[in-house]
C-alpha cells in the first residue's frame, strides 16, 4: 500500500536551476525524485511547497510523495545520503494522511533575505548574501516594510512573464534586524508571488539608500505596476526558512520575528 510521505529538505541552491524539474538543467526536484525512485524501486514524483528560483536556498523546503516499499519512513533521510549531492539534505521524514498536500495545507511561509552591509565583502557569505557597501538606513527600511503588512494586491512586486495567479496576499510580519555586518529581512506571509520576496528586498534596499521615500514606496504598492519598482534583489541572498502547517507555531514565529 502506498503511503503519503512528507520530507523536510535543505539545500544550497547556488548550482541548481531552481527547485522545479527542468528539461535541460539540473534541479533539486530532479535529484530528489531520482534518489527516491532508486530507494523505492519505482518511479517517484514529488510535490514541493515552494518553487524556489535558480540560486535560492532553503532550510525548510517541504515535499510530499506517494511511495510503496519496505524502508521505514524514519530511515529515509539516512538512505538518501548515498544518492544526493552534498548540497541537498533530507532533514526529516514522516507519514501523513492520504489527502495531505504540502501546497494546499500550509498556513504560511517564512523567508529570509540576507545582506552584507559593510565596506568589505565577507568571502564566506558570497553565496548566501547580497553585498552592499553603502550604509543602509535601517529605520527607513523598516518604515517601508511596515507599509507592506496586512492584505494587499502585490502586483507591483511580482516578477514579469509569470503564470497568472491571485496577487492579493497577506503579510504577517516583515522585520529588518542586524547581526554584526549582516542585515536580515525576515518575511512571513500566507503566500508569495514569483520573485515577490526578492522584489520586496530590492525595494527596501532602495529605501535604505534613500533612492525612495516611504511615501513613494506606498504609491508603488498602490500602483500595482511592477515597472515603477527598481531592480530585483539577487537570488543568492534568499532562503526559504520554514513552511508552516500549524497556525500556533506560525504565530509563535511571528512574535519571535517581531521581537528582534
Amino acid at each position: 500500500m502506498k503511503k503519503n510521505i512528507c520530507l523536510t529538505v535543505a539545500y544550497d541552491g547556488t548550482d541548481f536551476h531552481g527547485f522545479q524539474r527542468q528539461t535541460n538543467a539540473v534541479s533539486v526536484q530532479a535529484y530528489l525524485e531520482q534518489a527516491l525512485s532508486s530507494i523505492f524501486h519505482h518511479p517517484i514524483t514529488i510535490y514541493g511547497a515552494a518553487r524556489t528560483d535558480a540560486g535560492v536556498h532553503a532550510r525548510g523546503q517541504v515535499v510530499n510523495f506517494y511511495g510503496e516499499g519496505t524502508i521505514p519512513t524514519e530511515k529515509i533521510p539516512y538512505a538518501m545520503k548515498g544518492y544526493l549531492p552534498p548540497e541537498i539534505v533530507v532533514v526529516s521524514a514522516q507519514d501523513m494522511a492520504e489527502r495531505f498536500s504540502v501546497r494546499h495545507d500550509n498556513t504560511g511561509k517564512w523567508y529570509r533575505y540576507s545582506i552584507v552591509n559593510d565596506l568589505i565583502h565577507d568571502p564566506f557569505l558570497l553565496r548566501y548574501a547580497w553585498f552592499i557597501r553603502k550604509a543602509l538606513d535601517h529605520d527607513a527600511m523598516q518604515a517601508g516594510a511596515d507599509l507592506l503588512l496586512g492584505t494587499h494586491d502585490f502586483s507591483a512586486f511580482e516578477g514579469q512573464n509569470t503564470t497568472p495567479m491571485n496577487p492579493v496576499k497577506t503579510m504577517y510580519a516583515i522585520t529588518i534586524h542586524r547581526q554584526g555586518h549582516v542585515l536580515h529581512i525576515d518575511v512571513i506571509g500566507d503566500g508569495f508571488l514569483y520573485h515577490m520576496v526578492r522584489n520586496i528586498a530590492g525595494g527596501l534596499v532602495d529605501l535604505g539608500l534613500h533612492r525612495l521615500t516611504p511615501q513613494r514606496f506606498s504609491e508603488i504598492l498602490a500602483s500595482r505596476d511592477r515597472k515603477q519598482l527598481g531592480a530585483t534583489a539577487p537570488a543568492r541572498g534568499l532562503c526559504l526558512e520554514e513552511v508552516f502547517y500549524n497556525r500556533e507555531k506560525m504565530e509563535q514565529q511571528i512574535q519571535t520575528i517581531r521581537s528582534w
